[in-house]
């Protein structure tokens, strides 16, 4: 079975990536799409809106005769992080209450 994700799951999945330590691009998606069934193409725009929102800071490095284009993650992004791993916890005990069978009729 295939869920969803929400724009939300995204972002916080791509933060906790880059969290790790600087990432470049195309490693964050690879590591992004071994959890999630998604496309590249939907992951780099989630990428250039967490830049634009001041989550992220990018930078480029030469590899191979090409930019390779890395990703650090900022204070913003990790208060951001915060909230989604705290909205994560809540949003996870609720499904799990229902899920296992403990859901009020």
């Amino acid at each position: 079975m295939t869920f969803n994700p929400s724009a939300a799951l995204l972002d916080a999945l791509v933060l906790s990536v880059v969290e790790q330590g600087d990432i470049y691009g195309y490693k964050i998606t690879q590591t992004v799409r071994s959890a999630l069934d998604i496309s590249e193409s939907t992951l780099y725009p989630v990428l250039r809106r967490l830049e634009k929102d001041q989550c992220l800071e990018v930078y480029d490095v030469a590899y191979s005769g090409r930019n390779r284009r890395y990703y650090r993650i900022t204070s913003r992004g990790r208060a951001q992080l915060m909230l989604y791993r705290q909205e994560w916890a809540e949003y996870q005990n609720s499904i799990n209450t229902i899920l296992e069978g403990g859901g009020k009729i």
